[in-house]
């Protein structure tokens, strides 16, 4: 066997020798009601997928997995401390998955249906792992909402903005134009700004950052509020200055040329340097270090209403055997309020 081979084995091997018996039945169950739960709802996990992979909005989406593991690694050790129970109530959030999921197929909005389809899975942690220990995950369960691709509808309104910004510099810059909507009309030629220039991406982008950066690096809630009032104002303004400079810079050097530079500049290069300022912005008031996020195993165990919220745990067996009827409800229902939504 070759060495490197062996010490995979090894580790593997002592990975489960490390990890107790409930921790294995709780895992277990979640991998097997969540596979349950990926298998109904494939064909929007499906949906989301090209949407992360080929679409440019929903392009960070693809690191949120990486993220939500980052985050239960860091709270491994307080998990160790815990022993997990299967939490019966916990279906209850399942059931509001699949009431959602049922809705969006039934209405064909995928924006619902794609909510539903993620809530689900989250509702099924906490079935499987019991409310103690979701306490301790309790950022990286709700931090998997940010896997649900959101953004399209907020592209008009974010077009207008860009504009009204982009006018207002391009006069104040001293260059004669006049708007009508979205096209801004200046010397040079017909500016428009398009779906892609309206700053969607990047918005999008840097609240899930914000709401990371919130919950692990902040503990006071102003700190928290008004960390994220400027991931959302600074990306509209920084856009607007964006689509100004394309405008300005065309005055004199042609459109060809400031679309060029636009390209390369004014994307990610010059969002990335935006991030930089207000993270650095941000550095002297960060409360604590990102392993202390949320709470520990003793401190859970402090709650006065932990030990009425377990009243609720049961077997490994009795949770799935719930959750599989609930999901072949959830099946039947769907084959018929949308026929297409299990193929």
């Amino acid at each position: 066997m070759p060495p490197e081979t062996l010490s995979h084995s090894n580790n593997s091997a002592s990975v489960q020798a490390r990890m107790s018996v409930e921790w294995r039945k709780a895992l277990s169950l979640l991998a097997a009601s969540s596979l349950a739960l990926i298998a109904l709802a494939a064909r929007d996990w499906g949906e989301m997928l090209h949407q992360w992979w080929n679409i440019d909005t929903y392009s960070h989406i693809v690191l949120v997995p990486l993220i939500i593991g980052w985050l239960v690694a860091i709270k491994l050790g307080e998990l160790a401390k815990m022993t997990p129970r299967p939490w019966v109530p916990g279906l209850a959030i399942v059931a509001a998955g699949l009431g959602l999921w049922l809705v969006g197929r039934a209405s064909g909005i995928n924006l619902i249906a794609h909510a539903g389809a993620v809530g689900m899975l989250q509702g099924m942690v906490i079935a499987a792992i019991g409310p103690r220990a979701s306490m301790v995950v309790a950022l990286p369960i709700a931090f998997a909402v940010s896997l649900v691709p959101f953004g399209d509808e907020i592209i008009p309104p974010l077009q207008a903005i860009t504009a009204e910004i982009a006018i207002a510099l391009t006069l104040w810059s001293g260059v004669p134009a006049e708007i009508d909507g979205i096209y801004i009309d200046t010397p040079a030629g017909l500016f428009i700004v398009a779906e892609a220039c309206s700053g969607v991406k990047f918005l999008i982008a840097m609240v899930t950052l914000a709401v990371l950066v919130c919950f692990t690096r902040f503990e006071r809630w102003s700190h928290r509020a008004l960390f994220m009032l400027a991931a959302i104002v600074v990306p509209i303004l920084a856009n607007g200055i964006r689509a100004w400079g394309t405008i300005f810079i065309a005055q004199s050097q042609g459109v060809e040329f400031a679309a060029g530079f636009d390209h390369i500049f004014y994307g990610w290069i010059f969002f990335a340097i935006v991030v930089a300022l207000i993270l650095s912005a941000a550095w002297r008031y960060f409360d604590r270090e990102a392993e202390d996020y949320g709470w520990t195993a003793d401190a859970v165990a402090r709650f006065m209403s932990i030990q009425s919220l377990e009243r609720g745990q049961t077997s490994a067996i009795v949770v799935f055997a719930a959750l599989a009827a609930m999901v072949i409800l959830a099946a039947i229902a769907a084959s018929i309020v949308d026929p297409g939504a299990l193929g």
